[in-house]
């Protein structure tokens, strides 16, 4: 290409305050001489899950650590695989203040809210540990938590506010949002957005489908999406929470097609965990590659 990795990404201002360059990045693409995306023979997908400032070390309300080097890995690899890279989807998380892993949704005896990181359980609302806030949630929160447990989920953790709708939080990383349009001007196709998490009385890790919900609701777009893509890679933060959780819906739902499953690699050096979580996350991802036959790579060993 004739436009330079570091015409586009500046790797000193990735998760800083500094904003993407959109206007430029446009004028670089126009330089390029690239098939647009629509004449690719094998279509390639790169699904980047929750790449926000709020999971920026530095930044961000929920910093994953090592997700600067992350974010320098992903884009070298979607430079160096411009050609060839079909489309790329981003989930992004977009959150209200009142939402149930949220601290102003719940007080103690004391009228206290929750500090983040705390967990709380159906048990918890039975002896009164915790109450909520607004008494016209109480019959739903307590039948969230129920459910939880009856299906084996994630247990409620209170969250610091992050990615709160409109928020500099909820944006897409500068730096990656430059690589993502210099890729989209240059293959002439759009970037697919996903917003996950909006509703208030559930979690959404994963980009499929909540926790738990009573409508249970299955984004088919998504899954349909990923079935048209002969190869899915897939990045994000934090590996040990939604990428996993992504990568479970995904896979679980096309159990039966090995064919779909064996399509995903996960670029593991393009992801981190949360603190605490690094074991347990290697051993689910180990898990999931002898189970659906997933691949497990650096970025640097794939080439397209």
């Amino acid at each position: 290409m004739k436009t330079r990795y570091e015409q586009i990404v500046d790797v000193r201002e990735i998760a800083s305050e500094k904003g993407d360059h959109i206007p430029s990045i446009l004028s670089l693409a126009g330089q390029e001489q690239i098939l647009p995306a629509a004449s690719d023979k094998k279509r390639t997908l790169l699904l980047a899950i929750d790449v926000q400032n709020d999971f920026m070390e530095s930044i961000g309300s929920l910093p994953v650590a090592g997700s600067r080097a992350d974010v320098q890995r992903l884009t070298q690899w979607m430079y160096n695989n411009m050609a060839s890279l079909t489309q790329v989807m981003c989930s992004l998380d977009c959150h209200s203040l009142l939402q149930i892993f949220h601290a102003d949704w719940w007080v103690d005896k004391q009228g206290n809210q929750p500090k983040p990181f705390t967990v709380i359980r159906h048990e918890n609302l039975i002896d009164g540990t915790w109450t909520v806030a607004n008494a016209d949630t109480a019959e739903q929160s307590l039948a969230y938590l129920k459910n939880l447990e009856a299906e084996g989920k994630k247990e409620l953790c209170i969250w610091p506010y992050h990615c709160l709708e409109g928020s500099s939080g909820a944006q897409l990383e500068n730096q990656f949002t430059n690589m993502l349009y210099f890729h989209s001007a240059v293959r002439q196709v759009k970037p697919l957005l996903v917003y996950k998490g909006q509703d208030p009385y559930t979690e959404m890790y994963g980009i499929i489908k909540a926790e738990y919900d009573d409508n249970k609701f299955v984004n088919h777009a998504v899954l349909e999406a990923i079935e048209a893509y002969d190869a899915i890679y897939i990045a994000g933060q934090a590996s040990s929470h939604c990428v996993l959780a992504s990568a479970m819906q995904i896979l679980e739902y096309f159990a039966e097609d090995k064919a779909i499953t064996s399509r995903i690699t996960l670029l593991i050096d393009c992801m981190s965990p949360i603190a605490g979580f690094e074991e347990a996350t290697l051993q689910a991802f180990d898990s999931l590659r002898e189970k659906y036959g997933i691949q497990i790579k650096k970025s640097t060993d794939v080439i397209l």
